[in-house]
This record gives structure tokens, C-alpha cells and sequence, in this order.
């Protein structure tokens, strides 16, 4: 299907002030590198916070449970791109979800930054999951209003929004890893606070440059929807409160509450617009062809996402950080995704567009992007007897090249499908089934990691690696008939 375009869409698409793009494009680069910085400086601390000594300015946690938490928040961020789309789509619109968000992020690093012990985690990692819940979908989202359906510059559109959330995740950690190690952790939490700042405020200079549709609200909701909103909100607060007070819910079994629960929150969103009314068969079609690529990508990313748990920890106490006399901060692991992103993600980018109707259909992608990340856990093997302090932070450095390389196949790719493959009616709450795919996945990570022992590391990374490429095999097998049910999208 077609999406109609308003005039003022058609006047973007027809943009190509940036680097061939539409301009747009260049201030939700800046807002997403900045919050990335934010979100990545501060996640790239987190786990270490947790789990460091009190003298050392943690708050000496198990390093199980400070795994878990952070597989748990980050998994929650995605989460909440449930709420901050519905919102999108039928209440406010993208561009205003977008604005708000962006301060509640804000609001949730200064917590962080000034209140103490768990308070701080608390009310800090709640702000920053609801405000990057919102932001995440409804900002692609509008990127991808930036282009017809049919506009062969959309991936590669995608690619360099990519490339600027990885130059964030690049430099929140390099930055915040250095306060964290000189000064102490709450230096870097304020250092992401005040990125979030400078994101929104190159944001506002170019806002009212956004094409109309952006501010739209596609299907806009009866009073009586907003009624049960109130309602659903409430009680999934009292039972948070009733599981938590009980101790049915706590620090160690966080991650699996909140994989449960995404995943179960996925299941209800895909049978809801499958069964909409508004939804006819080609669109029901290509999201059921989604299906496949979201158990794929929550596959990946319950392994990338390991870097910011069982990788971070790794870091620690097994790798050898040590060049020429100087040592890499423990955090800066997590910046060494996102340098391969800056270097891969123009090659990727360029080969896209090269190729243009020749690439390999996204099925595809996504399956041999389980085989690389799969292949890249199977080579932490050689040196899983090594001892503390004994892998080289250049074999490391190599095995998160191949991650990359699989993350290029599967994410910038998964955001410009979900836009194609999204029912008119459904276009961020498509994106955010999209994110809750890596929700899923986060989750899992924080799950995965209390299986991981350091002193026999072999069987965590081998079954790990297998296992990816099981899953790779399966969704390759799949890939022809899924590509006919996307209704000629690729």
C-alpha cells in the first residue's frame, strides 16, 4: 500500500540539502547523537556502579544482580516504546512525544547525577526508560516520514541517522568513562545531562522544519480509549508495587520479569494489528512477514547487548587492557561498537544504495547477522582459560567488528523495513514493536548472564554462538516465502 503524502511531505522528500538527504534529517541526527550520548555514557557506568565497592564509589551489588539490572533497564527502555508510541499515534503525534521526552530524559540524568545511592537509580533509570521509550520510536519514525515509500534513498537515509547514534554512543562513553575513573560515577552521570541538553537544543533550531505528518495523529483515540490508558497505567503500578513488596519481583529476577513481559506485550500488539479492522490484507500480510525478523533480532540482541553486562565485567577482570603502558578504562568496551559503526556504517550505506532492487532481501540480512555475531562469541573460546587479565584488548577489539558487522544487517535495516512494512494506522507502534524486539532481547541478555561463570567461561560462550547460528539457519530457510508476504517490499 502507499502512504498518501501531504504537500509539505512532498516538499521534504524532494529535499536533498543534506548530503543528498532531506535537511530534517540533519537535526534528528543531532538530537538522536546526543541522546545517545546520554543513554550510552550512562549505561556504559551503570553496571560498575552497581557492583563496584562503596569505597570505590559503587553500590556493591552482586555482579550477577548488577548484570541483571541492567539487562532489566535496558530491556524496560524498550518497553516503554509501547506507551511513548500509542501516545504518538493516537493522542499528541511523533514530533511532540518526541520534544517531551527528550526533556524527561534530561530530568532522569540530573537524578542520577545528585541523588544519592539507590534513590538515584531508582528515579533516575525510571525517567531516563520512560523518556527514551518515547523518543525512540517516534524519532525514527519521522525520519522515515522524510521519504515516499518508494524512495530509494530511505535506507541509506537510515544508515547515516545510524551512524549519528553511534557517534553518540561512541562519545558518551569515552567521556563519562573518564569522569567515572578520575573524579567518580556521578560526574559522568551529569556529563550525560548535560548531552542530553545540547541535543534538544540543536533539535529546537530546526524543528518547525519538519514535514506536517510528523505532527499528525494518525488515529486519533476516543475519550473512552484514554479512560482505560489511566486504568492500564494504575494497576500496572499497584502490581509492580504488590510483586515488589512480596518479593516475588526483586534485583535478581528483574530481567526475567521484564523479558516476560515484553515478550508478552509483543505477542498482544502483533495479534492487535493483525486482527484491526483498519488494517487490510496487504498490510496484514507484510506484518505478519515482520513476525520472523523480530524473533531474529531478539536473538541478536540478547547477545549484543551482553555488552553492557557479562562484557563489561570481562572487561574487568579477563581482558588485558594495558597498551603501551596505559589502561583503557573498564567502560570504554562499550565505545568500541560504536567506533566500528562510524567506520562500517558509510561502507554499509554506499553498498546499499549501490545495489539498490539487488540487495539481499532483509530476511537475509538478518539471518547471516545472526551468523556473525553467533561466529564472533565462538572465538572468545580460545582464550577462555586464559585467566584474569589474559585476552587482548585487540582480539576483543576484532570480535566486536564482527558484531557490528551483524548489527549493520539487522538494525538500521529492521528501522527502514518497519516503517515500509507498518499499516498506515500503526507506523510508530510498528517501530515499536521493532525496539521491543530488542527490549526482548536486553532482557534476555540480563537473563543470559546469570549462566555466565568466569572460571569456566567455555560452555556460556560456545552454547551462546551455536545457538545464534541456529536460530540464523532457521530464518534463512524461511526467508523466500517470508519475502512473499511482504507485498513487494524488500
Amino acid at each position: 500500500m502507499k502512504t498518501e503524502q501531504t504537500p509539505a511531505t512532498e516538499e521534504v522528500a524532494q529535499d536533498t540539502r543534506f548530503f543528498g538527504h532531506p535537511l530534517p534529517l540533519a537535526q534528528l541526527f543531532g538530537l538522536e547523537m546526543w541522546e545517545r550520548f546520554s543513554y550510552y555514557g550512562m549505561t556504559g557506568i551503570l553496571a560498575i556502579y552497581l557492583y563496584f565497592t562503596v569505597a570505590d564509589g559503587g553500590l556493591a551489588l552482586p555482579e550477577t544482580t548488577a548484570f541483571a539490572i541492567v539487562g532489566a533497564y535496558g530491556g524496560a527502555v524498550f518497553l516503554a516504546t509501547i506507551l511513548g508510541s500509542w501516545v504518538a499515534d493516537r493522542l499528541l503525534g511523533s514530533e511532540r512525544i518526541l520534544f517531551w521526552s527528550a526533556i524527561v530524559i534530561m530530568a532522569g540524568h540530573i537524578a542520577l547525577a545528585l541523588l544519592p545511592g539507590f534513590s538515584g537509580v531508582a528515579v533516575g533509570l525510571v525517567l531516563v526508560a520512560l523518556g527514551s521509550g518515547g523518543l525512540k520510536a517516534t524519532a525514527s519514525a519521522i525520519v522515515g516520514s522524510l521519504y515516499t515509500e518508494k524512495d530509494t534513498r530511505r535506507e541509506a537515509g537510515f544508515s547515516i541517522f545510524y551512524m549519528g547514534v553511534n557517534l553518540g554512543a561512541f562519545l558518551g562513553p569515552l567521556l563519562t568513562g573518564l569522569l567515572q575513573s578520575r573524579i567518580g560515577f556521578h560526574y559522568g552521570f551529569g556529563a550525560a545531562a548535560v548531552g542530553m541538553a545540547l541535543g534538544l537544543a540543536i533539535y529546537l533550531t530546526g524543528r518547525k522544519n519538519l514535514p506536517e505528518s510528523a505532527r499528525s495523529v494518525p488515529n486519533p483515540a476516543p475519550r473512552s480509549s484514554l479512560w482505560k490508558l489511566g486504568g492500564s497505567i494504575a494497576l500496572v503500578i499497584v502490581l509492580i508495587t504488590v510483586f515488589w513488596t512480596t518479593g516475588l519481583m526483586n534485583e535478581a529476577n528483574l530481567a526475567t520479569w521484564t523479558a516476560v513481559v515484553s515478550a508478552l506485550a509483543s505477542v498482544a500488539y502483533f495479534t492487535i494489528i493483525l486482527t484491526h479492522k483498519k488494517v487490510d490484507e496487504v498490510e496484514k500480510s507484510r506484518a505478519l512477514a515482520f513476525i520472523p525478523f523480530f524473533i531474529a533480532s531478539v536473538a541478536f540482541w540478547a547477545l549484543y547487548q551482553q555488552v553492557f553486562g557479562v562484557l563489561t565485567g570481562y572487561s574487568d577482570t579477563q581482558m588485558n587492557r594495558v597498551v603501551f603502558g596505559w589502561e583503557m578504562p573498564i567502560s570504554w568496551i562499550s565505545l568500541i561498537p560504536a567506533i566500528w559503526v562510524i567506520l562500517l556504517a558509510p561502507v554499509a550505506s554506499t553498498l546499499w544504495m549501490k545495489l539498490g532492487d539487488r540487495q539481499p532481501p532483509t530476511p537475509v540480512k538478518a539471518g547471516l547477522a545472526l551468523f556473525f555475531i553467533g561466529a564472533a562469541y565462538l572465538l572468545f573460546v580460545p582464550y577462555s582459560n586464559a585467566g584474569a587479565g589474559g585476552t587482548p584488548l585487540l582480539w576483543v577489539i576484532f570480535i566486536l567488528m564482527l558484531f557490528v558487522i551483524g548489527e549493520l544487517m539487522i538494525s538500521p535495516i529492521g528501522l527502514a523495513v518497519a516503517t515500509r512494512l507498518a499499516p498506515k494506522i500503526f507506523m510508530s507502534q510498528m517501530i515499536a514493536l521493532f525496539y521491543l524486539s530488542s527490549g526482548v532481547g536486553t532482557a534476555l541478555s540480563g537473563v543470559f548472564a546469570k549462566y555466565y561463570d568466569a572460571a569456566d567461561q567455555t560452555p556460556y560462550w560456545t552454547s551462546m554462538g551455536l545457538g545464534a547460528m541456529a536460530v540464523g539457519a532457521i530464518v534463512l530457510a524461511v526467508s523466500k516465502p517470508v519475502v512473499k508476504l511482504m507485498r513487494g517490499v524488500k
